[in-house]
């Protein structure tokens, strides 16, 4: 397999805690500009699997590489942020007593703090990315608005307007629409998509519905590997992906 032309990059990669195998031997390859959806039953390793991406738990053996050249198990978290992977957690973690503008203003790129941030005269190219973010986020008209008021919906979609404005190349984003409403389901589905316009996406998901909604290639992963892969309908009618997931 090549790397040119991936954004990320995993072979043979295997990690053990305390002699258990949490992945094992699992390959996986996102094409640059690609939205992947990630489905399979608790204990498969989705979460273990980004912990490798993002660099919180090393590999005990295999390759995994970003944007085809960088060697992410020689580099920490924080590094790995700042050369454009960005995670979103399950539970949203935005700063509930401030504004919607000002949660994106703080993670607006750079190492500016949170008193500066809060204060400083905002650039032209600050102001319009703010301006695309709060458009893509369904957030425009709330701008103002303190992020407490906000629904769990769009709490989820803050955090993921705070991921975008740190400009990641890569979004991990973990079962985003938990939670959710139908309504607040169906248009993260066309919000994801909307960023997938313009960069990678690994989505983590146990709603099938959404999964379809997105409308991607899907990898079904157990006890750390790759069980199936290809189109939803593709991954639903394989037995074993029934059996160990679909089927309960």
């Amino acid at each position: 397999m090549s790397k040119s032309g991936t954004i990320l990059y995993l072979d043979g990669v295997s990690v053990a805690f305390d002699g258990f195998r949490a992945i094992n031997n699992l390959s996986l390859v996102l094409d640059k500009g690609e939205m992947r959806a990630i489905i399979g039953p608790n204990g498969a390793g989705k979460t273990t699997m980004m912990d490798i991406v993002t660099g919180k738990t090393r590999p005990d053996e295999g390759e995994v590489f970003f944007d085809g050249l960088v060697d992410l198990t020689k580099h920490d978290e924080a590094e790995i942020a700042m050369m454009g992977i960005g995670r979103k957690f399950q539970k949203p973690t935005v700063f509930e007593s401030l504004t919607i503008e000002d949660n994106l203003l703080l993670a607006l790129k750079g190492s500016r703090s949170i008193f500066p941030a809060l204060f400083y005269s905002r650039l032209a190219d600050d102001s319009r990315r703010m301006d695309e973010i709060l458009g893509v986020t369904r957030l425009g008209d709330k701008r103002n608005m303190l992020a407490a008021n906000l629904s769990h919906g769009q709490k989820q979609w803050l955090e993921i307007g705070m991921l975008l404005a740190q400009d990641p190349k890569l979004l991990l984003v973990d079962e985003p629409v938990a939670g959710m409403t139908d309504a607040e389901t169906e248009e993260t589905a066309r919000l994801l998509k909307d960023i997938n316009e313009t960069h990678s996406v690994i989505v983590v998901e146990h709603d099938m519905h959404f999964v379809r909604e997105l409308g991607v290639k899907v990898t079904c992963l157990h006890e750390g590997s790759v069980l199936s892969e290809g189109s939803l309908d593709f991954v639903s009618a394989d037995e074993r992906v029934v059996e160990v997931y679909l089927g309960r």
